[in-house]
């Protein structure tokens, strides 16, 4: 990105005028005149303020067709500039100069937000076009957040002399002992906690249940050498940013922490070593019927009308292949998800299947503490990237000096179309930035690819949520062969010391590690809530017709049933848009579904 060197007061005054404009032509305009206030292929993305999903539509026609259906409905007015967000201004995008600005208005519903991208041509500087459009809702009328001027005043506290105080109320809210909760969150990991946050501050009375000792546990246990490999200005929760004290990639011990004080410092409910064991849903009541047990192995059974499963950022169940003559094999086997240092695997001869960052992070780990021998079996080609520059392009709208918020707006806008076409532009220059490591790994027989069509890394996370390595060091030991390198298809058979190769070889080894990813997270339901539920789900991530993600931050199939994941970005972005969504339907204002709501939106590819 680079910005347009034009006075920043005429971005302002042009949005200024466009605004006032489009505004008069939402509220009184014909479909067809807003419609055409977009290019010929501009597109339109709403997240709950104009259909009540996240939909996106491209070409002037869907848009028609979009606004004739829910304009009425949700009656879009009071367009402003958005307050307390970056002013408009000029900047270049995609080889184009656009004007990017933020607006607010009101709908029936609440106040919502939107982003756009004006394509701006000096001769014609009264006319921009619409390239890309947000519309999101931000806020239900009624059920604000509790956030500054809707604050707590704390007041009652220090007018209590005889009864409780905050710590006494704080306790007996967090034991729910003469109440259910309106919504169960299962897992306490950034995922279930920024949900949590969410709906408390909108009034949502909230229970998160975390298998683990301590929150945080789900980053604290795993393996030692763990970073976050995207930058600290791209990471946070809502409310509570990181420190500006931070390093720029935050260690995983570092995280946890955080997450056992964010929880505190938003008076989350969370009750901790406690184990979801069952639910059913009860049709005629509209509710959940839920078991869970306590650490003292007391069970407690619960009424909730939602549930929501955060039990993994995008994936779930540990997967094991079936490998032949495994059952042979004299060693020890474990899963990735099991596997937390490598010092105490000194002098042990190593085995990693996978070459995902599970796999490469954890071939690196024991090789750096003392393994005899280490070799990585690939599997498939895997899309490799050096840390730093490449892996962090796709997070640079991060560093270019707006809040985290005003930028996941940004994100939330990008349409598929759009999206796919700056991951190819942002990948063939990440091929140039690591020709050189890419070349090395190539070498030794290494596989490596740029995804399906060549949109990288980020894309892979995307659709199935692997599939890459993000480079810390491994990829060097690969390429200088201190940690060797098997591909999975030489491989005939394990016997009890190792496995044999169909050339006849072996490679010996008393440990092996299988960082071969997670099943689908429909997998984590069907275990908990059982077939009937998790076929009706379906799968969980990975793009859907809408080129959102499947069955995540919004309405599933099964009623009251809801699913919450992925990085620190997405759950501090989409926690907002799920607990919408619930506090709607808890307090009776959810909008009827319509058939925009329904359909695919069927976007230029």
């Amino acid at each position: 990105m680079s910005v347009v060197d034009t006075d920043p007061g005429t971005a302002v005054d042009v949005f200024g005028k466009w605004l006032d404009h489009f505004g008069q032509l939402l509220e009184n305009g014909s479909t067809q005149s807003i419609a055409n206030e977009f290019e010929t292929e501009g597109h339109w993305k709403d997240i709950l303020s104009f259909a009540w999903s996240y939909k996106t539509f491209s070409g002037r026609d869907q848009i028609e067709h979009a606004l004739a259906t829910t304009r009425e409905t949700n009656k879009p007015r009071n367009l402003r500039p958005a307050a307390g967000r970056q002013d408009a201004r000029f900047v270049r995008r995609s080889a184009r100069s656009v004007i990017e600005a933020y607006f607010d208005f009101d709908t029936d519903l609440g106040q919502g937000t939107g982003f756009v991208r004006l394509a701006y041509d000096p001769a014609r500087p009264t006319d921009p076009a619409i390239w890309i459009l947000l519309t999101s809702l931000q806020e239900l009328r009624g059920f604000e957040e509790r956030v500054d001027d809707h604050r707590p005043t704390g007041i009652e506290f220090s007018q209590n002399f005889s009864g409780d105080n905050w710590l006494d109320k704080r306790h007996k809210t967090r034991e729910f002992a003469d109440r259910d909760p309106e919504v169960l969150v299962v897992g306490g990991g950034q995922a279930g906690l920024a949900l949590a946050a969410r709906l408390g501050q909108m009034g949502a009375d909230t229970l998160v249940v975390e298998r683990e000792q301590r929150i945080g546990d789900n980053w604290r246990n795993r393996y030692h050498s763990l970073t976050l490999h995207n930058e600290v200005w791209a990471n946070g929760l809502p409310y509570l940013p990181f420190p500006p004290t931070w390093p720029t990639f935050v260690p995983k011990d570092k995280l946890a922490g955080w997450l056992e004080h964010y929880a505190e410092a938003l008076e989350l409910n969370v009750w901790t070593g406690t184990e979801f064991l069952a639910g059913d849903y009860d049709e005629e009541a509209g509710r959940w019927d839920v078991t869970v047990r306590r650490p003292d192995g007391t069970e407690r059974s619960m009424h909730v009308p939602h549930v929501v499963f955060a039990t993994g950022g995008v994936s779930g169940v540990p997967k094991m292949p079936h490998l032949p003559g495994l059952d042979k094999f004299g060693g020890e086997v474990m899963h990735s998800a099991q596997f937390s240092s490598g010092t105490q695997y000194a002098g042990r001869k190593a085995l990693v299947f996978g070459t995902g960052n599970s796999g490469h992070d954890v071939a690196q780990d024991l090789y750096s503490n003392g393994a005899d021998s280490v070799s990585i079996v690939q599997r498939g080609s895997t899309c490799v990237v050096s840390l730093v520059p490449s892996g962090t392009l796709v997070y640079s709208l991060y560093s270019e000096g707006r809040s985290a918020e005003d930028t996941d707006l940004i994100t939330a806008a990008i349409p598929y179309p759009v999206l796919r076409q700056t991951y190819q532009f942002l990948t063939e220059k990440i091929r140039g930035l690591d020709s050189e490591l890419i070349g090395k790994l190539e070498a030794v027989g290494f596989r490596t690819d740029y995804g399906e069509d060549e949109t990288g890394f980020h894309m892979k996370y995307l659709r199935t949520g692997g599939g890459y390595y993000i480079n810390v060091g491994c990829s060097d030991l690969i390429a200088e062969e201190k940690i060797g390198l098997v591909q999975a298809e030489q491989i005939e058979s394990f016997d009890e010391k190792g496995v044999v190769l169909a050339d006849g070889t072996a490679v010996e080894a008393d440990l092996v590690v299988m960082a071969t990813g997670y099943e689908n997270l429909q997998e984590g339901v069907r275990r908990l809530l059982g077939d009937r539920v998790a076929d009706k789900v379906g799968l969980i991530w990975g793009f859907d017709d809408d080129f959102t993600m499947k069955n995540m931050w919004k309405k599933t199939a099964q009623q009251g049933f809801w699913v919450m994941g992925g990085n620190l970005m997405d759950c501090r972005l989409h926690s907002r848009f799920l607990a919408l969504q619930i506090v709607a339907e808890l307090r009776g204002v959810a909008p009827t579904v319509t058939a925009v709501d329904h359909a695919s939106s069927g976007v230029l590819a």
